[in-house]
């Protein structure tokens, strides 16, 4: 597995700080993923530009760099 660059993770922790809220697209866990157009809200990046959301279906499942995809409902900036 290739870790993505330090300028990639924060690139993302810029693009999708604490409190953004986004809309799942796809995600590749089909098992345990929410449904698509699901909204959560973002809680941090961490070092493998993994993003963490809190869904609103109540799971906590991140995001993994370069797999999943999610868009940008609204902006906590």
């Amino acid at each position: 597995m290739k870790f993505p660059s330090r300028e990639i993770v924060e690139r993302l922790r810029m693009e999708f700080p604490k409190g953004t809220v986004v809309e799942l697209v796809h995600m590749n866990d089909d098992e345990h993923a929410p449904p698509p157009g699901t909204l959560g809200t973002v809680m941090h990046v961490d070092d493998i530009a993994t993003i963490h959301v809190c869904w609103q279906n109540g799971s906590s499942l991140g995001l993994a760099f370069g797999e999943d995809v999610c868009r940008i409902v609204k902006n906590s900036k």
